[in-house]
């Protein structure tokens, strides 16, 4: 029976057990009178999202409702969390490493802020999360709590598209319309990101009379073919070049038979960002590594000297071409990418603009089978390649240097993520890295043999993503271990894991690395100024009591040498559920307490020489 009044409450959550049961059996009505958070769910449900990662708050509250009703159906999952941040970097986590959708929930204001703030990440990285945040209700009766306190409406949603796609239920029954851009959005096939659905406090419970449930969109799959370019003359470019480098971006991510047959035929060598570590393995002889602002010896020779650049799927951020002074001898270069801004942003190029496998597979065919000889070039690449291994080496045979913040000698940030990601590679773990000198020691030692071994968070390098998302392992259809190295500052400003990790039955280790300082910043300082300022502690905070504190969590002192540090990687990988390793690690001016830096930056007192570098090149 169609029903035009709302009902009761408890005639409401009886409706709601029927309808859940229903879908369960995929008997659902086409039809249902159903309010408008109902009708979302089943939206969400018919796009394949199960996974909501919420805080609610007074601006959720009938959505949770919605949400508890169907999860005791079994049909979906929601993890209670005590931060919006820790939230979004777990949805991001799960959509990147598995392919599972995940939304995250949170109240009106300032849990909708945080959430933004978190999805720089999404969005720098190109992941599609979703985002459904409770707002200030329609009728503008005066100031809801924790809205933007302005005489005006719909800020948070002005707020919320400066970032991406946004939307308000403003009106119930655009929920079709609102549920298919962010379909079009989450799942872009080249470009996703994070999708704002704003839910107005007044619509959540408005009631639904008779509502079609066949315009609920479902999910797409759509892939660009190759582009329609000129590859005969990429063909000539590349016979014509002597020192041809292939920089691969996140777009190239699953790109490595291709990236591969190119670079054995043309004769050049493969230069990867952060977030590419693994798109071929690192033991391929063409492969030098990670280039940029913090890139490797090998990978920094290559962009510094090679005269045609091949672009695969890269935006060029700033670290990642040395502010677009990283390739100062290129006079050509062939820009493959599915945007066609990011495939014409270096001048004096041939964009090619479509899927990447698809056209690397047509530049590769208009080749031939001729292999390009190229080795002089080549064996400059290797001897640099060597060179950068034996910096590698020199610094594993000295994991152990006298620090003045511990007072004692203590293990290099270098050497101890080398033994941790050996360890994390042996156990098949996932290593997840966010921001400061742990990660960008991390890419630049890590020596990975497919793309699913590593996740960098360096699009947004945002503070306490790894740790984060090791609630992404037990959320995962098929649960899986991570490794989270993360610095004593990244983790203190994301630590909700210890407790949110063990209530959801994370697994995995969090591997703190403690300098007392954020690194990153104050080797910029010193860099730049030559001396730090603000930037660390004096306290040696006890984080190994901080984790006993919460029951279950393992936590172990990795102690100060490579035998200790191993032995507390074997335990926490023996423990069923969370742990954190504690190890204090070296900080000061000794060359052996990092990898170094070999690439350029437009920040801070370097910003002239670097603006004026890349206006002479003219790339």
């Amino acid at each position: 029976m169609i029903s035009s009044t709302k009902p009761t409450h408890e005639e409401l959550t009886r409706q709601r057990v029927e309808h859940s049961e229903l879908f369960s059996r995929g008997n659902l009505p086409n039809r249902l009178s159903l309010t408008l958070s109902e009708a979302l769910v089943l939206g969400l449900l018919k796009q394949d999202v199960k996974v909501f990662f919420s805080v609610f708050g007074h601006g959720s509250t009938e959505v949770g409702e919605v949400l508890r009703t169907y999860q005791e159906a079994g049909l979906l999952h929601v993890y209670g969390l005590r931060s919006e941040i820790e939230a979004s970097h777990a949805a991001t986590a799960l959509r990147w490493v598995t392919g599972e959708k995940a939304a995250v929930v949170t109240s009106i204001g300032p849990g909708a802020l945080q959430a933004i703030a978190a999805s720089l990440v999404p969005a720098s990285d190109g992941i599609g999360v979703w985002y459904l945040f409770g707002d200030e209700t329609t009728e503008d009766e005066g100031f809801n709590m924790q809205q933007i306190p302005r005489h005006e409406q719909g800020l948070s949603l002005k707020l919320a598209a400066s970032m991406g796609q946004a939307y308000s239920l403003h009106t119930p029954l655009a929920l079709p319309t609102a549920l298919q851009r962010g379909a079009a959005t989450v799942g872009h096939p080249y470009r996703p990101g994070p999708f704002y659905l704003l839910l107005p406090m007044n619509t959540q419970a408005a009631w639904l009379t008779d509502f079609n449930l066949r315009e609920l969109p479902e999910a797409q799959p759509i892939q660009l073919g190759a582009a329609e370019g000129d590859y005969a003359q990429a063909v000539e470019w590349i016979s014509e070049a002597d020192r041809m480098v292939i920089k691969v971006g996140g777009g190239g991510r699953t790109a490595g038979q291709e990236l591969t047959q190119l670079l054995e035929a043309a004769g050049g060598v493969l230069v990867h960002t952060p977030l590419t570590t693994g798109c071929i393995p690192y033991s391929h002889p063409q492969n030098m590594g990670v280039g940029g602002s913090k890139g490797s010896l090998c990978g920094n020779f290559a962009m510094e000297n090679a005269d045609l650049l091949i672009a695969i799927g890269t935006r060029a951020v700033c670290q990642s071409d040395c502010s677009r002074t990283g390739y100062p001898h290129v006079k050509r270069v062939i820009n493959i990418n599915a945007d066609i801004e990011d495939a014409t942003h270096y001048h004096q190029t041939l964009a090619l603009v479509g899927d990447v496998r698809r056209t690397l597979q047509r530049v590769i065919q208009a080749l031939g089978p001729m292999q390009m000889i190229k080795g002089e070039w080549l064996q400059a690449c290797t001897e640099q390649k060597l060179a950068w291994q034996c910096i590698k080496q020199v610094r594993r045979l000295n994991p152990v240097i006298p620090d003045n913040y511990w007072g004692k000698p203590v293990l290099t940030q270098p050497v101890a993520i080398m033994i941790a990601t050996d360890w994390a590679k042996s156990k098949g773990a996932v290593c997840f890295f966010d921001a400061g000198d742990v990660q960008a020691n991390g890419f630049q030692v890590i020596e990975d043999d497919n793309p699913q071994q590593t996740f960098n968070e360096s699009g947004a390098s945002y503070m306490g993503f790894a740790v984060s998302s090791l609630l992404a392992t037990g959320a995962a259809e098929k649960p899986f271990y991570g490794l989270a190295l993360t610095g004593d500052g990244s983790f203190s400003m994301n630590p909700q894991i210890l407790i949110d990790g063990m209530q959801h039955e994370a697994r995995g280790c969090i591997l703190l690395l403690d300098n007392g300082r954020m690194g990153a910043i104050s080797g910029l300082q010193e860099a730049q100024y030559g001396v730090g300022f603000a930037t660390w502690d004096t306290l040696k905070v006890d984080y190994l009591a901080w984790g006993r504190s919460i029951p279950g969590l393992l936590a172990l002192d990795g102690g100060s040498t490579p035998e200790s540090l191993q032995g507390a990687l074997e335990q926490a990988g023996e423990h069923f559920g969370l742990s954190l390793i504690h190890i204090p690690v070296y900080y000061g001016t000794n060359p052996l307490g990092g990898m170094g830096v070999y690439g350029r930056w437009n920040v801070g007192n370097w910003c002239d020489e670097v603006q004026g570098l890349r206006h002479d090149i003219g790339l």
